[in-house]
């Protein structure tokens, strides 16, 4: 799926398994036991922030990579403290491309 895709559909999505494919263009690692990352395929619109997706895993990736992440959409996510995703992608089994 693309990443505007699952912004489209996250509601249908949520709780499945999904899968997408992007360029990392965050990384936060050791984040309340998980590795936080942000991946953009070239779809969505940053205006209406569709065009980027969390995904947390425990795997270790570089910023520029290109990776195919595989976990559970959740939305509507509160992690507290302010950290609420209307969509993110956890558990994410992440490969480099």
């Amino acid at each position: 799926m693309t990443i505007a895709d699952v912004w489209a559909k996250r509601a249908a999505l949520a709780g499945k398994t999904v899968t997408v494919r992007g360029k990392v263009v965050k990384f936060n690692g050791g984040i309340m036991g998980r590795n936080w990352l942000h991946i953009q395929d070239g779809s969505g619109k940053a205006a209406d922030a569709t065009h980027d997706l969390t995904v947390t895993t425990d795997a270790v990736v570089k910023l520029g990579d290109i990776v195919t992440a595989k976990g559970v959409l959740a939305i509507d996510k509160d992690f507290g403290a302010g950290y609420v995703y209307k969509a993110i992608l956890e558990s994410a089994i992440v490969i480099v491309k």
